[in-house]
């Protein structure tokens, strides 16, 4: 590894400022929901994700973090397909199926459909998951997520978007703009540049593009040798926070020598122990897809779902998700009513006044209910008074018991420090 380790540490103002114009998109718009954004929070934070499993050190030439850093903005790979392994550990709390539950009864009562994207591939939030992608320009994308004896897929084709669920036979339809126009193009990684801003980042270059924005300068930029990742020469650049407080621990991207495109994207807790998620290609070919693998007829027999177009229906407010997109995910909240963020960096606490009396804990909640909320959040006290600490190894919130919501990816007393800051 020593030939490629660089003493680059940190990247300047400058260095920082440019990356983020590289890397600042369209911020995603949808509903914000205070009562889920422990949950919302750590879905969304797949895109702040993922461990690197080294096959070898390749010699490469030496690099400095800038100069990787410019080679990942400059990548402009238009072809590609291969398999993605997502493994994903935020410590959420086990529901014992009421989650799924609820989401079946939501189903069959006609509120939604099981192969809407912006539903489904939230199931990346938790467990192990293998995605098949592929793109052929900006045009032509699909997105594949392989379970159990089912298939669930999304397709990009002009200006259509189809998703298809197998397991349920529900088809979902949308349609807009062609995705080659000047707000955004395509990511080259198996999406249209508006969807892949606007859905779950599902891929290493999706990832390394909402890690990149919040390089500024509480952070730690470094080159740290070499890996080879789905038969690839790759270096590995690694993102870390420079002050305590966050529950981030070192990002990891291993970045392919010869195309700049990210292949893996690691992130390890400050808590220590496996990453929060492992996500990365385990096979890939540049080369360009059969025209067919972006063809799609519903089947015969198939509930078809009509979504309208894709960005009207998504021009409303703010969504959870941006809290968990990095510093330009909390800077895009600034917009809601009444929200305000913390401190800087790594270490910013988004809060906002939900208007009410906070979420009803212990006998003030009722009966098994009470003990339930209780079970997941710790009671802590301070200036502000007292609340209710919801953690995930990634994202933690304090909701105060006066109605006042705190998130952020740092630690429980950096919520409580924040809180007492913001009386």
């Amino acid at each position: 590894m020593a030939p490629n380790e660089s003493d680059d540490s940190t990247t300047d103002s400058a260095t920082a400022a440019e990356a983020d114009d590289r890397y600042a998109g369209r911020r995603k718009a949808a509903r914000y929901v205070v009562p889920v954004a422990v949950v919302g929070v750590a879905a969304a934070t797949i895109g702040l994700v993922p461990a690197l499993a080294d096959s070898g050190d390749p010699d490469l030439p030496k690099v400095s973090a800038q100069q990787l850093i410019e080679k990942i903005a400059a990548s402009d790979v238009q072809q590609l397909s291969g398999t993605v392994k997502i493994t994903t550990d935020l410590g959420l709390p086990d529901l014992g199926g009421l989650e799924s539950s609820l989401t079946s009864g939501a189903m069959k009562s006609g509120e939604g459909s099981s192969a809407d994207p912006t539903s489904k591939l939230t199931e990346l939030a938790s467990g192990t998951h293998t995605l098949r992608v592929a793109a052929d320009g900006p045009d032509k994308q699909k997105l594949s997520l392989m379970e159990n004896a089912a298939e669930y897929s999304v397709i990009h084709s002009g200006k259509d978007v189809w998703g298809y669920d197998s397991k349920s036979n529900e088809v979902y339809h949308a349609t807009g703009s062609d995705s080659a126009d000047s707000s955004g193009g395509s990511d080259r990684s198996g999406r249209s540049g508006k969807e892949a801003k606007e859905d779950v980042p599902a891929t290493p270059k999706d990832l390394t593009e909402e890690a990149l924005k919040a390089v500024d300068d509480t952070t730690s930029v470094t080159v740290d040798g070499t890996a080879q990742v789905a038969g690839r020469d790759s270096y590995r650049l690694v993102i870390k926070p420079k002050d305590s407080g966050s529950t981030v621990g070192a990002i990891t991207v291993a970045v392919d020598a010869k195309t700049g495109m990210p292949l893996k994207f690691t992130l390890t807790p400050a808590s220590g122990g496996a990453a929060v998620i492992d996500a990365g290609f385990t096979q890939v070919s540049f080369a360009k897809p059969a025209a067919s693998t972006f063809d799609f007829t519903p089947p015969k027999g198939a509930k078809i779902t009509e979504g309208g177009d894709v960005e009207h229906d998504r021009a409303g407010a703010k969504s959870e998700g941006d809290l968990g997109k990095g510093h330009d995910g909390l800077d895009g909240l600034d917009g809601l009513d009444g929200l305000k963020v913390i401190g800087e960096g790594w270490n910013s606490v988004a809060t906002f006044d939900t208007g009410g009396e906070g979420m009803p804990t212990g006998s003030a909640a009722g009966g098994d209910l009470g003990g339930f909320i209780d079970s997941l959040g710790d009671k802590v006290t301070g200036k502000f008074g007292s609340g209710t600490v919801f953690s995930t190894r990634l994202v933690n919130a304090l909701m105060t018991d006066d109605g006042k919501l705190y998130v952020g990816a740092v630690s429980k007393d950096a919520l409580v420090k924040a809180a007492n800051a913001g009386q």
